[in-house]
């Protein structure tokens, strides 16, 4: 989680809204319970800041979800999902497989999650077709014309487990 302790400011990513997130407005939603923010760090170097991602509740409507995802998901009006609003790796790690590694602790906490706050699915707004190459290849479905992509909480068991 993030602590008053982790050094922010430092952290850069080269994608400017995810920069300007963390350090300025990260902080704020972790004291208004509007966001979880969950932080990568080395054990000898606990307050700099490899990699971040948040979460938090939301719903879609049915008629968003993919037909793909459409059986393992509740048939109401509105189905509850968690979404992961956004990851990112500081720029002198990329490469290094530290994506996978925040997005496989993201789904498990989604999915550790489910007992206590329901979720259906774990739903993405990737930010280009890159990042939403990144998800697709994590197992998300992508909704048509849109670079909102969709894992039913079945799934995201054993995604967390890559």
């Amino acid at each position: 989680m993030l602590e008053e302790e982790h050094d922010q400011g430092s952290f850069t990513c080269v994608v400017e809204s995810l920069d300007r997130y963390l350090k300025t407005q990260a902080g704020q939603d972790v004291r208004r319970k509007a966001n979880a923010v969950f932080i990568l760090s080395e054990v000898g170097e606990p307050t700099h800041v490899l990699g971040y991602y948040t979460l938090c509740a939301m719903a879609i409507s049915q008629g968003d979800v993919p037909e793909a995802a459409r059986k393992h998901v509740p048939r109401y009006p509105l189905v509850c999902a968690t979404l992961i609003g956004r990851l990112a790796v500081a720029k002198e790690r990329q490469g290094q497989r530290l994506g996978a590694v925040l997005l496989a602790d993201a789904l498990r906490r989604a999915f550790d999650s489910v007992g206590t706050v329901s979720s259906s699915m774990v739903v993405v707004d990737a930010l280009d077709e890159v990042a939403a190459g990144f998800y697709a290849a994590h197992g998300f479905v992508r909704l048509p014309d849109s670079l909102r992509l969709v894992l039913p909480m079945r799934m995201a068991a054993g995604s967390s487990e890559r």
